[in-house]
């Protein structure tokens, strides 16, 4: 698929891997993008900010991907502006941070929290962009993690919610074809501003450290290491069903 002229939404945009993606379809020559965000509203506008210096048309735009009327609302919004809608990355997500032998801290409203963003989040804005994509044979990739695989992450659900969506992104492959190509990526450990407010510079680095040492390719990966997968995945029109792990060969040493 060439990706010259096409029009996208990528949930989560304005921060982190998001912002990469979005960055990087504008300098593989979209006309427009649609920069969702819940909570970083300063931040997508500035990422808005940088596609329209950057040539592109683009609107940062509210809306909990939990919400389906808030996503139906979004998609409505993007083909009202910018006529079509060919692309569609799921990048939003949220966690909490559990220790996984901590089972009597996953309560009801912890699952309910991380299933409703990650995975069903992920599955509403599929089915409401799906109409839209079908007419231009568009593609979707969805971003899970590595924890999809590994009894590993920052906590049970969250991995779970991955993992789901690693799955979620098989049946929609096949439920979609042959109009609609839907993929995934799985980043590792990524060096984002996130992780680091989460833990802290000193800390934050530690970790990176530890964990490049471990890495086959001697580092982590960074916002635009994954965004270059997920455009190679909505460029390629032969791959379909697929999910590429991005975390510098790591996994095969686990």
């Amino acid at each position: 698929m060439d990706l010259g002229g096409r029009v996208a939404i990528v949930t989560g945009g304005g921060t982190g891997i998001g912002r990469a993606v979005s960055l990087r379809l504008a300098r593989s020559g979209v006309k427009a993008v649609l920069v969702n965000y819940s909570r970083s509203a300063k931040d997508a506008e500035s990422t808005a900010h940088d596609l329209q210096a950057m040539g592109v048309d683009a609107v940062a735009h509210e809306a909990d991907v939990a919400d389906e009327n808030a996503v139906k609302r979004m998609v409505a919004a993007c083909v009202e502006r910018f006529g079509a809608l060919d692309l569609l990355v799921n990048n939003a997500g949220t966690t909490r941070f559990i220790p996984h032998p901590d089972l009597d801290a996953l309560t009801d409203e912890v699952w309910d929290e991380i299933l409703s963003v990650n995975l069903k989040g992920t599955f509403y804005c599929c089915r409401a962009a799906a109409p839209e994509l079908r007419k231009g044979n568009g593609a979707i990739v969805n971003v899970a993690s590595i924890s999809a695989y590994r009894a590993t992450g920052s906590s049970i659900p969250y991995a779970v919610s991955k993992a789901g969506i690693v799955q979620l992104t098989r049946a929609l492959a096949l439920s979609l074809a042959p109009d609609v190509r839907v993929n995934s990526v799985s980043p590792g450990l990524v060096s984002t501003r996130w992780f680091r407010s989460r833990f802290g510079d000193e800390a934050a680095l530690a970790q990176e450290e530890s964990f490049a040492k471990a890495t086959p390719l001697r580092r982590i990966a960074s916002p635009e290491d994954v965004a270059r997968a997920v455009v190679a995945l909505l460029e390629n029109d032969l791959i379909t069903g697929q999910d590429l792990v991005v975390d510098g060969g790591k996994n095969v040493l686990y």
